[in-house]
């Protein structure tokens, strides 16, 4: 019951708060409007001449016409796909624990502590590697790389323009990010060649930015979007895994063997103010958090042993501080930008609280449910989505989509997000209005996220990577799948 009571007291503060200037100025508007002869009398006092009128007049017009002028652009999605891997490429916990066993650069302890991570990682029996990794021993060539690179970006982009209806000639700028495969010619400039775009295209080829470097590609595009008027952007979104096989027995380095899967992510943008009436999305805000490059980040995990003797796999205490902190400095930027005036007050009065009354008081968690309608997370790990999950105060339903992802998709990189936006739509959940978090984490340490806005109900897609098992989903993901 008192916390019952407590319920509606906070909803009352937040009404009042939140609507604290129209209550204030509706008192006085029903005061000027019932006292309109003495406005009349007022104006007629002034005694202004027809150059004074004209020259505010004016005023008011150049003002105007600055502000739109300034402005930035609006930046709309207009829609975007995400790569399908074909069943045949599905690697089951047996399979993958068979397949390490048997080669040689693996020993008994590399191949028992991989076992555990499979066990709490929160991947399912259907995620994807590339054909070389199905091999004995796999054979990560080049070649193979390239297949699999035409495979996952032009089985994306192809979709994306089957579905938007744009022709590749109608893109002006192009984005493409992948980390850790960087071949010459480019991967920007396969794309180019194999879709025959225009010789002007201002085209952009990331790598090395970790996981969140999808969140980066939208960045980059919405700024060229800001200075090139009435174009449109192609950002595509990928991690190539077979260059990537880890053959050692280092803790750390065996840790994407693990959990990295196929995956990419075609998205496009638009400035162009007709594109506002079929966009499914608007780009609010884009908050970028870059802590650097530190050294400790990359030594993430480590077997600890309880009391009892049991061994475990523990993320390192660096790495939670370095993802701590990132995430912090970009909540820090974000909650101005999106919450409203209730939350913000409380976080204001509490921060001012520790610093001249008590720094012992509880830091206020805003609440950023009253900001946003569903929230993608990187489906990095299992720890990853639970962190967010506890410090943001998130209900399952709010981290649904990430765990499902991370269950059928396993870590397809800074496509994941993507996934879990297809998710949310595939189970008819997004109104329009209805507002996106979406939160990237990347090595260094970084952490960016992007708001959205939906600019219509999305109906529910018929096609996509959820649309054979989205009828399963969500499933039951135990805490640690004993294999053995």
């Amino acid at each position: 019951m008192p916390s019952s009571k407590l319920k509606h007291v906070k909803l009352a503060y937040q009404y009042l708060i939140n609507h604290i200037l129209i209550l204030l100025l509706l008192p006085i508007t029903l005061a000027i409007s019932f006292n309109s002869e003495e406005l009349l009398r007022l104006y007629k006092s002034l005694q202004l001449s027809q150059i004074q009128i004209l020259c505010f007049s004016l005023i008011i017009l150049f003002t105007t016409i600055l502000y739109f002028i300034s402005r930035p652009r609006p930046v709309y999605l207009l829609d975007y796909a995400c790569f399908t891997p074909p069943a045949t490429l599905r690697v089951t916990f047996s399979m993958f624990m068979e397949h390490a066993s048997q080669v040689d650069f693996f020993d008994e302890k590399s191949v028992k502590f991989m076992m555990r991570i499979l066990e709490r990682s929160g991947l399912g029996e259907e995620t994807c590697v590339p054909t070389p990794n199905h091999c004995i021993p796999p054979d990560p060539n080049m070649e193979a790389s390239l297949v699999e690179t035409r495979t996952v970006i032009f089985s994306a982009v192809d979709q994306l323009f089957s579905k938007s209806g744009v022709n590749p000639k109608d893109v002006d700028i192009l984005v493409l990010n992948c980390s850790l495969f960087s071949p010459t010619p480019s991967l920007s400039a396969l794309i180019i060649n194999n879709y025959n775009l225009r010789s002007n295209v201002r085209s952009f080829n990331l790598s090395g930015m970790g996981c969140s470097a999808g969140v980066i590609s939208i960045d980059l595009a919405r700024q060229l979007l800001q200075v090139h008027p009435n174009s449109t952007a192609l950002v595509v979104s990928t991690e190539i895994i077979t260059p990537n096989y880890y053959a050692g027995k280092e803790r750390s380095m065996l840790l994407p063997n693990c959990l990295f899967r196929l995956g990419a992510a075609a998205v496009l943008l638009s400035n162009r103010p007709r594109d506002a009436g079929i966009a499914k999305y608007r780009l609010l805000h884009v908050v970028r958090t870059n802590k650097g490059a530190d050294e400790r980040a990359y030594r993430c995990v480590y077997e600890e042993e309880d009391s009892k003797g049991n061994v475990g796999i523990a993320l390192s205490k660096d790495l939670m501080a370095i993802a701590g902190n990132a995430l912090k400095n970009n909540i820090t930027t974000i909650g101005p930008l999106v919450l409203p005036a209730s939350e913000q007050l409380l976080f204001l009065l509490t921060l001012t609280g520790r610093k001249l009354i008590n720094p012992k008081w509880k830091p206020y968690i805003p609440d950023f449910k009253q900001a946003f309608q569903h929230f993608c997370i990187h489906a990095g790990g299992r720890a990853v989505i639970d962190e967010l999950e506890k410090n943001l105060q998130l209900s399952a339903e709010h981290v649904e989509a990430s765990r499902m992802t991370l269950h059928r998709f396993g870590n397809t990189s800074s496509s994941s997000l993507w996934y879990e936006l297809n998710y949310i739509e595939a189970k008819g959940r997004m109104r329009r209005g209805d507002r996106v978090w979406m939160i990237g984490f990347g090595s260094g340490f970084k952490c960016n996220s992007a708001v959205w806005k939906c600019m219509r109900t999305i109906r529910t897609p018929v096609d996509g990577p959820w649309s054979d098992c989205i009828h399963r989903y969500p499933v039951h993901v135990p805490e640690v799948a004993k294999l053995y």
